[in-house]
C-alpha cells in the first residue's frame, strides 16, 4: 500500500461516489480544504483533473473506475497526517484490518457515516462521506471534512445545499 506523509492543520476535504458528476455546490463546500481525498467511483477522469486543480488530491479506485486514468488509481492508500494514520479504500470490505490506523475512510454504500469503534484498546474512526454525485435511492447528497491533529481526529458530514 503506498504511503504519503502530510502536515496540515486545515481540514481534508473528503468526497466520494461522484459517478461522473462533480457538482458546483460540492466544490464550493470544499474551498477551505487545501488537500482533497476522493474515495472512488469517480466515473469521469475530468473530475480528478478539476479536483487536482484546487490542490493536492489523493484518490483510490472504486468499483466503477474500470477505464483510463481512473482504472490506474490504487485500490488502497495510507496517508500519515500530523502523525495520524488514515487508510483510504473504496469499499470497507476491502480494508486491511491488519493495518493499525486512526481512521478508515471509505465509501461505496453512498450512506454517510462517522462511527467510532474500539480496536485493541484504541479508538478508530470509520468515516464515509456519503455520495456527492448522482443521487441513489433517497439517500442524501453529502461530502465530508476531516481535521487531523497530533491529538486526534474530528469529522463532519456536510449536506449539499440542493
Amino acid at each position: 500500500m503506498p504511503t504519503l506523509r502530510l502536515d496540515s492543520a486545515a481540514p481534508l476535504g473528503v468526497i466520494a461516489d461522484t459517478h461522473g458528476l462533480l457538482r458546483d455546490e460540492a466544490l464550493a463546500l470544499l474551498t477551505d480544504c487545501p488537500q482533497l481525498i476522493h474515495l472512488g467511483d469517480v466515473g469521469d477522469p475530468e473530475i480528478l483533473t478539476r479536483l487536482a486543480a484546487r490542490g493536492p488530491l489523493h484518490a483510490v479506485r472504486g468499483n466503477i473506475d474500470r477505464e483510463g486514468v481512473c482504472a490506474a488509481l490504487p485500490t488502497h492508500l495510507q496517508l500519515i497526517v500530523n502523525g495520524q494514520s488514515l487508510q483510504l479504500v473504496h469499499d470497507i470490505a476491502d480494508c486491511d484490518e491488519r493495518l493499525a490506523c486512526a481512521a478508515i475512510l471509505h465509501a461505496h454504500s453512498h450512506k454517510p457515516r462517522q462511527t467510532w469503534r474500539d480496536v485493541e484498546g484504541r479508538r478508530q474512526l470509520l468515516f464515509n462521506p456519503g455520495a456527492a454525485g448522482r443521487r441513489r435511492f433517497r439517500l442524501p447528497l453529502t461530502l465530508g471534512k476531516l481535521w487531523v491533529t497530533p491529538e486526534g481526529l474530528r469529522s463532519a458530514i456536510i449536506h449539499l445545499p440542493l
